[in-house]
């Protein structure tokens, strides 16, 4: 079959939309007729260059939408299912798997970065010739092909532009604070960077009732979607100065958890001087793998605990679906978060967009 993709097919360069040719299903794939894939701050990376993948490859890891057709030993979907592409299947029986922590699967880490899928191979063509598939969803597509462990099911009432958020932003800034951290009930939380898995932050330390929900970002035009995420104090000022802040609100103490989701040095300066002693630091931030990061060392004295999370502890056959009820029962806040909606062939304007810093996140409809 052929469909239409946006394709990268050199770094710096708009994506451009085109038809690719998807070869026959292997006997763990499942086919997904994608409805909506979300803009991310990861696929932009790997267009400018910052996070090297091969090329030519068709981007998008936040997915949703209708399973099409399943290889011949598919048990867990059939078709017709409503799914949400994870970006992060897993084998179920390497060293990892077996300890639980299926975010470092061997073979998903083996092939992923090489753009192929759980087995080594792509899936696609492009004039001819291989095309790479990313982070084993490649969403930004009319459809795509993903392991079976890589569609989940949810609900059908789940609209899919909504659906698709929880397949990266929202279970990571969530599943950080509920899965990862388990933050307690009447804790001071500090947020650093207010996009969107800050925000994600957010609304997971008021689904867990902490006391305390203190956000800060440069930019001053996030508080109002910060409070209405559930931040009880956004903060601004230089460094000291947000520390004082931290340190006034927290009886002198800092904040029981910090989440840096920013990535810069300076703010995890902040955040460590900002944590109470035996309080916890999950970074989700991300800077260039290879730099390196001063610290004040006494910041890290007091028996404090730093943990990076990539993924929010995700189980996605657990989670996804717990995130989507929770959406439908109210509990959880998704349409605050889509910015803009587009066809995919104005994908090009949500990632400009995307980068000035005027959008949380655009989603693509098909």
């Amino acid at each position: 079959m052929k469909f239409k993709a946006a394709i990268l097919e050199k770094t710096g360069q708009a994506l451009l939309v085109d038809e690719v040719e998807c070869l026959p299903l292997q006997p763990h794939d499942v086919l997904v007729k994608i409805q909506a894939s979300g803009l991310c701050h990861t696929d932009y990376e790997v267009i400018h260059g910052a996070l090297s993948y091969p090329l030519p490859i068709i981007l998008g890891h936040e997915g949703a939408g209708i399973v099409e057709e399943i290889g011949r030993s598919v048990t867990s979907v059939k078709v017709g299912d409503s799914v949400i592409c994870s970006w992060n299947p897993f084998c179920g029986h390497c060293f990892y798997c077996v300890r639980s922590q299926p975010i470092l699967c061997e073979p998903f880490s083996r092939h992923q970065p090489a753009g192929h899928l759980m087995d080594g191979t792509s899936r696609y063509l492009w004039r001819g010739e291989k095309m790479h598939h990313f982070s084993v969803v490649s969403s930004h597509a009319q459809f795509t092909v993903v392991p079976e462990s890589g569609a989940i099911v949810v609900p059908s009432e789940l609209p899919a532009d909504r659906a698709c958020l929880i397949g990266c932003g929202v279970m990571t800034g969530v599943g950080a604070v509920l899965r990862h951290a388990q933050v307690q009930a009447g804790s001071h939380v500090l947020v650093i960077g207010c996009g969107a898995v800050g925000l994600n932050v957010i609304q997971g330390a008021r689904i867990a009732d902490a006391q305390s929900i203190m956000a800060i970002d440069s930019n001053m035009l996030r508080d109002e979607l910060s409070t209405q995420m559930g931040a009880t104090h956004c903060l601004h000022g230089c460094a000291e100065e947000l520390r004082d802040q931290v340190f006034s609100l927290t009886q002198g103490r800092g904040a029981d958890y910090v989440f840096e989701c920013v990535g810069k040095e300076a703010t995890l300066r902040l955040a460590l001087e900002a944590l109470r002693p035996g309080g916890q630091l999950v970074i989700l931030g991300k800077t260039e793998i290879n730099r390196n990061v001063s610290l004040r060392f006494g910041s890290l004295m007091g028996d404090k605990r730093i943990v990076r999370s990539s993924y929010g502890g995700a189980r996605p056959q657990r989670d996804f679906p717990w995130l989507a009820r929770a959406y439908l029962n109210g509990k959880l806040k998704l349409d605050e978060l889509i910015s803009m909606r587009l066809p995919l062939q104005d994908i090009n304007i949500g990632f400009d967009a995307l980068a000035q810093g005027q959008i949380v996140r655009a989603v693509i409809q098909m």
